[in-house]
């Protein structure tokens, strides 16, 4: 296999542009608004989601929460804004070799992780625990489409960035399928049928770039070894020993960047030729008869499917439940834990703003959706004033 994602005769057999979103016009409803307004004179209706999104306040706060590592370990470590980066840039790739519609793509790469709280998922499952004691549960995937409908306040006009229906139902369905039964509200994102594949990308989009970005930085914080990794994760292991080979006398960061950017490349490519393979066996030839198949068609092959895994389980036997990240969980749980008990029973001492949704919202989903909004620095400071 070639190191290329494909090559230009390759990406003219695996073009899906008749299943694409097409976004063009205010004719289509993936393009409706809540809050309808006129057409731009310029930009498509996800062009302009992109750029609302991308300013937005909750957007920028990505720069300050954890995505494996706290900054206390480097300021190398990716965040979760720029592990955000990286997975739009690798969603984008595929939506292109496929003839979807990139800026869809990468509007919903972009804003995907938007609704994480501070402490990665660690403090995804420390909010959700605390949540659970009061009947209630976080789920960071409804939590962004809170933001992006009422929290983020720009426009005189309405509450919320008014994105199109096809932006929230990517923020809603990207990476799991919700029960109309279990979640009535969201009745609108068209809970019977499958998202477009542009959302559904996003999800592999992730996977791919948080493995080759983990054990990056897993080696660079010590925590993994190279010859450890290389042992037990095959597609590091094929990739490296060509870098070996072809470069005996490169230093061994070189060879460690070059490994990795080729085991992305693997990942992606596999991605098109899989997606594109799967979509014309199931002889899927337009959006609605991707809707309307009953599952997703986006996918790896089998083979790179298990070498995922592999990584992955890897990854989660080595790093993620290491001491030294253990340690960050446990202060995520004192943390995030603590300060949810003390407001929900303290809840004038929440600011002014917040404290107004108490009545309506009750105090423990207010609480959450305060804390979730925090940056990893925000919250300590908090803690450390209580």
């Amino acid at each position: 296999m070639t190191d290329q994602i494909a090559t230009i005769p390759e990406l003219s057999k695996v073009a899906l542009s008749a299943c694409a979103v097409r976004g063009l016009d205010s004719t289509d409803p993936l393009t409706a608004r809540a809050y309808p307004e006129s057409v731009h004179a310029y930009r498509t209706a996800f062009e302009r989601d992109r750029g609302r999104v991308t300013h937005a306040r909750s957007f920028r706060r990505m720069a300050g929460k954890t995505q494996v590592f706290s900054n206390r370990y480097s300021d190398h470590f990716r965040s979760r804004l720029t592990h955000t980066l990286e997975v739009t840039t690798i969603a984008r790739t595929v939506a292109g070799a496929l003839g979807l519609n990139q800026d869809l793509t990468e509007t919903l790469a972009l804003v995907h992780d938007i609704g994480h709280p501070p402490f990665g998922h660690a403090g995804e499952r420390a909010l959700d625990t605390a949540m659970r004691e009061h009947g209630l549960r976080f789920d960071h995937n409804l939590h962004a489409l809170r933001i992006v409908e009422h929290f983020e306040q720009r426009y005189a006009a309405h509450p919320g960035l008014n994105l199109t229906l096809g932006v929230r139902e990517g923020i809603v369905k990207h990476s799991r399928d919700y029960q109309a039964e279990d979640h009535p509200e969201l009745a609108e994102y068209f809970l019977q049928l499958r998202p477009p594949l542009e959302a559904q990308l996003i999800d592999l989009a992730d996977e791919i770039a948080y493995l080759t970005a983990d054990i990056d930085d897993g080696l660079e914080a010590g925590i993994l070894e190279l010859r450890d990794v290389r042992d037990h994760v095959a597609i590091f292991e094929r990739t490296y020993a060509r870098m070996e080979q072809q470069h005996p006398k490169a230093a061994s960061k070189l060879l460690l960047a070059g490994a990795l950017t080729r085991m992305l490349n693997e990942l992606t490519g596999d991605l098109i030729r899989e997606t594109a393979k799967r979509t014309r066996e199931a002889n899927v030839t337009s959006l609605r008869a991707v809707r309307e198949h009953p599952e997703r068609l986006a996918s790896l092959s089998h083979d790179k499917e298990a070498e995922r895994k592999q990584a992955k389980n890897y990854l989660h036997a080595r790093l993620y439940i290491s001491e030294e990240i253990r340690r960050n969980h446990q202060q995520a749980e004192e943390v995030v834990g603590g300060l949810f008990r003390d407001w929900v029973h303290h809840p004038e001492r929440l600011p002014n703003a917040y404290f107004a949704l108490v009545a309506h919202d009750g105090a423990p989903r207010v609480v959450a959706d305060y804390i979730a909004g925090m940056t990893d620095n925000f919250i300590l400071e908090n803690w450390r004033e209580r």
